[in-house]
């Protein structure tokens, strides 16, 4: 049996569907008012899938739970880019992982997988891409996300190098794009483009990735005992104007896109500062306008070859967001 926490994200639904249709049997730690989607569900065989509510921070609600499975998942993480303060992503990114660590040790789990964020590392460059052994660096050392995440893979190592018998692997996922986008979450980038004549973009770029890519990725780590360690799972580097032609041109729109001069988006940044200075929360402070001004390319060879991970055309990871969304 695998416990899974954050089974209602973009990457948790699509590692569900995934482990449903291996065969596997799944236990979902569910909080109330948040839902799987139904297809999903409807798929599992009978007695496949168990769906808990309840909170993933209380430990003793948790502990409970993870009795009599073999494998845990974390897919959940605080993400909200506007947030001001590290202390609020510290609860779910930083201290939950360790907690998770710990109860998986206790209850005798052979595997224990957390999503972190490939954040974590300097985003290298064309000619020297970052990989798992590359310093945390670069414009993320200021975002209270990214730090939040470091934290937890610091902890999640420490606590693997005197705890042998639990196996830990750390997946540090690029830009996830794909079906099973509820909220949106990822995929508001996609629509914040789509169909429109004009668009203008920071200069910088990300690493572009299947979020079924990194699901496979998890399942393979699973199943690997000798897979442990961090493993950058992220795919294509492209800059956001490149990414939105080849989303144009998928889905068969026009649109002119031109890119933002650095000097107005971190003018744009301390505007943000001031708006969250003034106590009203906003996502383009200059903590956060500052990573979009850098490209981002990681070696995820790793992946590939410990743990077998494809690499899916972008177009159709784009087709099929588009398509989820419409329904």
């Amino acid at each position: 049996m695998i416990l899974l926490l954050g089974a209602t994200g973009l990457l948790g639904q699509n590692l569900l569907k995934l482990f449903l249709e291996q065969g596997r049997r799944v236990k979902c730690l569910v909080r109330e008012g948040s839902s799987i989607d139904a297809s999903i569900v409807r798929a599992a065989a009978p007695g496949q899938l168990t769906i808990v509510n309840g909170s993933i921070l209380d430990k003793a609600f948790v502990l409970k739970q993870m009795w009599g499975c073999t494998k845990v998942v974390n897919c959940a993480g605080t993400t909200d880019m506007s947030l001001k303060s590290i202390g609020d992503y510290r609860p779910v990114n930083t201290d939950l992982p360790l907690t998770l660590a710990n109860l998986a040790y206790e209850t005798g789990v052979h595997c224990f997988v957390d999503v972190s964020s490939a954040n974590t590392v300097d985003p290298g460059t064309a000619g020297s891409p970052a990989n798992e052994d590359t310093p945390f660096g670069g414009p993320f050392t200021a975002s209270l996300y990214a730090r939040s995440k470091r934290e937890s893979e610091k902890a999640l190592m420490d606590f693997a190098a005197s705890h042998s018998r639990l196996r830990i692997v750390i997946i540090l996922p690029g830009f996830m794009i794909g079906p099973f986008d509820s909220k949106p979450s990822s995929g508001r980038l996609l629509l914040a483009a789509w169909r429109k004549p004009l668009m203008a973009v920071p200069r910088g770029g990300k690493s572009f990735i299947d979020v079924r890519d990194v699901a496979a990725a998890i399942a393979a780590a699973i199943d690997n005992p000798l897979a442990q360690g961090r493993y950058l799972t992220t795919g294509k580097a492209l800059t956001l104007k490149e990414f939105y032609s080849l989303q144009a041109k998928t889905c068969k729109y026009w649109q002119a896109c031109f890119t933002l001069p650095r000097w107005l988006c971190l003018a744009l940044g301390r505007i943000g500062d001031k708006l969250e200075a003034r106590g009203r929360s906003n996502m383009f402070v200059s903590r956060n306008v500052r990573q979009l001004l850098v490209e981002e390319w990681y070696d995820d060879s790793r992946a590939r070859k410990d743990l077998g991970m494809p690499h899916s055309p972008l177009e159709q990871s784009i087709k099929d967001f588009f398509e989820y969304y419409a329904k």
